[in-house]
């Protein structure tokens, strides 16, 4: 790992679980840009970041269904909070679908969070779980907290009629809020946890299927539609988390 380039992740309070993954930062302390590469990895991320060349900024980063290869300007510092997608609604109040792909700026005010903030990780992280907690509406839908459940602990292995089933939400619904809120189909959000759980397979030498691919050329063919490398190319990238392969 560059020693220039930080980056740690934690997972968030038992309080916030159900609506975020984790919470991190990320520092290029370095006066060159870094390559990296971003994959797919299911999670809606919220970016508070300061650079030397630019003024603060607070982006939204809507779902990714392939892999980008993007530059992290010299003396970059961030916070970034990882939502899982039912916090689209809950949290965030919004929808990504016009930012599949894609970002989109907030106001500079946003969470009431300063630039100065970023040198603090724990002070980051407190300021973001407790303004999550007061979001965190007192009434949710228990079928879409099910649902995300369900969809998280298979990796994307259900199928959509028998998420619908277990959850008693038909799949016509269901597919009508994932492309409302999120911009995609269920089944294409499923297949992005597949790749995701694969990756970490792929990462370990284990170049073969371990979900529920019907082959390993069906398993190659899918993970190749995500990545920018060939499978045994991830052997040699050395990560704590599957945000960013550095190049």
């Amino acid at each position: 790992m560059d020693n220039d380039f930080h980056f740690h992740f934690i997972e968030p309070d038992q309080n916030i679980a159900d609506f975020v993954e984790n919470l991190g930062t990320f520092h290029n302390r370095s006066d060159e840009a870094k390559e990296v590469v971003i994959i797919p990895d299911g999670r809606v991320d919220l970016f508070f970041m300061q650079s030397s060349s630019g003024p603060f900024q607070i982006t939204l980063i809507g779902l990714e269904t392939y892999p980008e290869q993007r530059q992290i300007p010299p003396k970059t510092q961030a916070f970034v909070v990882s939502f899982k997608p039912i916090a689209v609604e809950y949290i965030l109040h919004t929808t990504i679908a016009d930012v599949l792909n894609a970002a989109k700026e907030l106001s500079k005010d946003f969470w009431n969070f300063k630039a100065d903030d970023l040198q603090d990780f724990e002070l980051c992280c407190t300021k973001a779980t407790k303004k999550i907690q007061e979001l965190i509406p007192l009434k949710t839908d228990v079928r879409k907290h099910r649902l995300f459940e369900l969809i998280y602990t298979s990796k994307g292995e259900m199928s959509v009629n028998e998420l619908s089933e277990k959850v008693g939400w038909s799949s016509r619904q269901i597919n009508r809020y994932f492309t409302k809120y999120l911009g995609l189909s269920l089944k294409a959000y499923s297949t992005i946890l597949r790749f995701r759980a694969s990756l970490e397979h792929i990462a370990q030498g284990k170049l073969f299927p371990e979900l529920n691919y019907t082959d390993q050329n069906h398993f190659i063919k899918e993970v190749k539609n995500f990545q920018v490398l060939h499978p045994k190319n991830y052997q040699k990238i050395k990560t704590t988390d599957l945000y960013y392969y550095q190049c």
